[in-house]
């Protein structure tokens, strides 16, 4: 269990992590090679030759590098250039999007956010999953013992009102569905006026450090709730064993799912022509290429302010700087 309470993410936590990023971009690196084509059909526009796509890691993948590197294999036979695929956490990813070391993210909405602010790169497609509530959207849950003398009630003020006092544990301080959104519910529903006041609402405030840990503290009696992702309900992050222990005692809904952010360096007709290559992963004959990545079933066109909305408006109620 790490119980740690770290500062939220910032421009200099995100310039800090790059001091660190050689050796998580040093490693094999994925080169696809190029079709040969004529001139018109390669994709040359200012001095951008080729792509950087950075994956980052997560703990519902495994094998990630060679899976990344399919990927951009694909994209480079239908772009007709060079595709790299590096491994990375979402703070080297937007490091390498502000540092022009990277031209593509994938990247959680948070992260989106730093993106859009750092480096002027923007979300252009949405990852659906099966798991998500809201196709690609999804909802933050509070997680209780199957049975937990808590119980969810007819609003939710009362339901969360039984938590003041009690054990709770977030999945860390930069998580959307783990700690921004259920953060902004409290605020909401006039239980704490902020992310500093946490404190005098709960009894005890800890961090899991992910959805399994935080999950795991709830299963071991560490704490009495827990915050994460619906879909951290299910493997890879617990057993179904251990699922049939737990219960949702409150969801709030519309948390953005991940998406692929595209940096401005990119010129608008290679940027479109990158998006259908992407959205030619949703093809049946290439379709485990996406599968196999983050468990994403599909990919879909967003609008970037409008996708992310919903974390602005919940950064902003919890008092959390974007």
């Amino acid at each position: 269990m790490v119980w740690s309470q770290k500062s939220l993410l910032g421009v200099s936590a995100v310039s800090l992590a790059f001091a660190g990023m050689v050796s998580v971009f040093g490693g094999v690196v994925a080169i696809a090679n190029p079709t040969t084509g004529t001139k018109g059909e390669t994709l040359v526009a200012q001095n951008l030759r080729s792509l950087t796509i950075v994956f980052p890691s997560r703990s519902d993948s495994t094998d990630l590098q060679n899976k990344a590197n399919a990927v951009a294999e694909f994209i480079s036979k239908e772009l007709k250039m060079p595709v790299r695929a590096q491994i990375g956490d979402d703070t080297a990813a937007v490091e390498a999007l502000r540092a022009n070391q990277a031209q593509v993210a994938f990247l959680s909405s948070r992260p989106a956010l730093k993106a859009e602010q750092l480096a002027n790169a923007r979300l252009y497609l949405a990852e659906v999953r099966d798991n998500y509530s809201g196709r690609f959207t999804y909802n933050s849950v509070f997680v209780v013992p199957a049975n937990s003398p808590l119980q969810t009630r007819n609003t939710g003020r009362a339901t969360l009102e039984q938590l003041r006092g009690r054990k709770m544990a977030f999945t860390s301080p930069t998580s959307g569905s783990g700690f921004i959104f259920p953060t902004s519910e409290l605020v909401r529903l006039g239980l704490v006026q902020n992310r500093d006041s946490l404190g005098n609402f709960f009894g005890q405030v800890s961090y899991g450090g992910s959805y399994s840990k935080a999950l795991q503290a709830v299963l071991r009696g560490q704490a009495e709730v827990a915050a994460v992702s619906e879909y951290a309900l299910f493997p890879p992050y617990i057993t179904n064993e251990e699922k049939a222990q737990l219960r949702i005692l409150h969801k709030i809904p519309g948390v953005p799912a991940h998406g692929i952010a595209i940096d401005d360096s990119v010129p608008a007709p290679m940027r479109e022509r990158l998006i259908n290559a992407m959205l030619k992963l949703n093809q049946s004959q290439n379709n485990s290429l996406l599968r196999n990545l983050y468990n994403s079933t599909e990919l879909v066109r967003v609008n970037h302010n409008r996708h992310l909305a919903p974390v602005r408006d919940a950064l902003k109620r919890a008092g959390i700087d974007p």
